[in-house]
């Protein structure tokens, strides 16, 4: 007897992504000017990384179409797993432009720049409207999306560095410290690559076929071992298909009576209730010759 599995396609964040490249561009352009012509560093840096998260943005996007298109002949699973890819990239480019600010603000300790501290506030204002709406796009699906997280990182984490900038601002218009720009960039960046890092692990660890960290694997194989019938389980694997889609295979000893009463009732508890719609199971009456792998 037949029985369902889910192959429904990844939620439709095409109109997130289209108003947060959209918004995150202009914002940019508007940034990189402001941050040019006042010669500030806090706002230079934040439209540096605001751009790496356009080119972030654009990827995931990608991924997140390439996901939606349905498997082929040659790819059996699809192209899920390029949003896994796309949440690694993203990664990595906030590594490497918090390092490359970090860098520069380093440089600008030693010899701080005056910036007009209002110039500077006004446009960071302007940042946290933009980047805090980007990331309520990515809200929702951010917690079983690890592509739509890193896509919620990256507008989270602008937000931030441009509510610091308007801290370093005001700093600066209260004092006359203009060492405080690059300063809070740099406490900035640190914090960012503390999350990015969490973000690059994930993929990373996806992308090597690891068991989804949101998955206890010993619990799955203890709650198979104790549906009826099965005597004994043994190579039991458990992998991202994507950041949304997880597979399983696994071989079990089982005595039952009606096999396909038993695949459709597990593999849809395993579905619903772990969140792992494509399982394979392989019934055995007697170990095979590959119990115990």
């Amino acid at each position: 007897m037949p029985h369902d599995h889910d192959h429904q396609p990844p939620a439709d964040l095409g109109p997130a992504f289209q108003w947060a490249v959209g918004l995150n561009t202009a914002y940019v352009i508007v940034e990189g000017a402001a941050g040019w012509i006042t010669g500030s560093l806090a706002l230079l840096a934040d439209a540096a990384h605001n751009l790496t998260d356009v080119a972030g943005l654009l990827i995931a996007w990608g991924a997140a179409v390439l996901a939606k298109r349905a498997m082929t002949a040659r790819h059996t699973w699809g192209l899920g797993r390029a949003t896994i890819l796309a949440a690694l990239l993203n990664a990595i480019a906030i590594l490497v432009g918090v390092g490359a600010v970090t860098w520069e603000a380093v440089q600008r300790l030693e010899d701080p720049v005056a910036v007009p501290g209002m110039t500077v506030m006004l446009v960071a204002l302007i940042g946290i409207a933009v980047n805090t709406g980007s990331a309520l796009l990515f809200m929702s699906s951010r917690k079983g999306d690890l592509n739509a997280r890193g896509a919620f990182l990256h507008m989270a984490a602008d937000a931030a560095v441009s509510g610091a900038v308007v801290l370093a601002a005001a700093g600066i218009m209260l004092t006359g410290w203009d060492w405080l720009d690059p300063a809070v960039a740099i406490a900035v960046s640190l914090l960012i690559a503390i999350t990015a890092g969490g973000l690059f692990r994930e993929a990373l660890h996806l992308s090597l076929d690891g068991v989804p960290f949101a998955i206890d694997r010993s619990r799955i194989a203890d709650w198979l071992a104790a549906q009826d019938g099965v005597q004994s389980l043994h190579d039991l694997h458990i992998w991202p298909l994507s950041t949304t889609r997880t597979a399983l295979a696994v071989h079990l000893v089982w005595d039952g009576a009606d096999a396909d009463r038993f695949i459709d009732r597990v593999t849809d508890a395993l579905a619903d209730d772990h969140g792992i719609a494509h399982v394979t199971l392989q019934l055995e009456r007697q170990p095979c010759e590959r119990a115990g792998a």
